[in-house]
């Protein structure tokens, strides 16, 4: 990537991630980034190639090491360890993850198909410890990726709740509370 894209890239990300993509304009990245509106579009063609490169890159960088993360403990403990990652993503970058996760875009993962094939650098590593979950005999044998759907789908509805505010306790409680949410989940599926 050039010095100029780099840029763009930056000012792309710095504006998503405090104000949200809808305040992610080609005119007002350039502007932020110190470029001309024509200069945004010699390196990406339009506002949704920006937003998905930049995304994509951020998530890239966060998500890296979650495929190892607690690789070694038992499944209830490596589901902690993933909980406390994705809760660090989807709080500690609350714009980020709505553009993810509940914005509609035509380029979104789509269920199951891209999240079969591990598309998804959040729910491929949860989708892992499921399967191997149930090669060891610790999960009753089902179907992995809707095993998965069912351990991930409820912790997604309680950060939505959080981030619309709905959710009325600290960060530390929330936090307990969806991992409690998980174990009750857990214990439902285990032999």
């Amino acid at each position: 990537m050039t010095e100029t894209a780099e840029r763009i890239s930056a000012a792309a990300l710095a504006i998503l991630l405090a104000e949200g993509a809808q305040a992610v304009t080609m005119r007002r990245v350039a502007a932020d980034a110190g470029v001309t509106a024509m200069a945004t579009y010699r390196h990406f063609p339009n506002r949704e190639a920006l937003l998905r490169s930049v995304a994509d890159a951020a998530v890239a960088e966060m998500t890296a090491d979650w495929g190892g993360r607690g690789r070694e403990l038992g499944l209830a403990r490596r589901l902690d360890a993933l909980a406390d990652a994705f809760l660090d993503f989807a709080l500690g970058r609350p714009n980020l993850y709505r553009y993810l996760v509940t914005e509609h875009r035509p380029d979104a993962l789509r269920f199951p198909d891209d999240f079969r094939t591990g598309g998804s650098p959040a729910f491929a590593p949860v989708f892992a410890a499921v399967e191997q979950a149930m090669a060891e005999g610790v999960l009753r044998d089902d179907d992995p990726l809707e095993v998965t759907l069912a351990l991930t789908t409820p912790f997604i509805g309680l950060v939505q709740l959080y981030l619309g505010g709905r959710m009325n306790m600290p960060e530390s409680d929330f936090r307990a509370l969806c991992k409690r949410t998980t174990g009750r989940v857990l214990n439902g599926l285990q032999v």
